[in-house]
């Protein structure tokens, strides 16, 4: 008996803010841009790439470019992203929940 598999897209399961919020902040743990970047373009194919790039006023290439990995978008573009996905950065002390 062969067991069929899908593969895993965080996307699919990122459908509210809640969840998005809780995604996003523990890939800015790893402290690895990559992976934040790869986390917030998960969130994007889950919200649609094309509504992402009308919220922000950007392009949809140059979201895909500002998402790609070793990309450094800047943080006008990131705080934009942030806002148009329904989420804000935040800053909290090292050790504190």
């Amino acid at each position: 008996m062969t067991i069929q598999t899908a593969p895993f897209d965080a996307a699919d399961y990122l459908t509210d803010e809640e969840t998005i919020a809780e995604y996003l902040t523990a890939a800015l743990e790893e402290s690895d841009p990559d992976a934040f970047l790869a986390a917030v373009k998960d969130v994007a194919r889950a919200r649609g790439m094309a509504q992402l790039a009308r919220d922000t006023g950007l392009g949809r290439e140059s979201l895909y470019k500002a998402l790609a990995p070793g990309a450094k978008p800047r943080f006008e573009t990131v705080v934009k992203v942030a806002q148009a996905l329904g989420v804000k950065l935040e800053v909290r002390p090292i050790g504190h929940t």
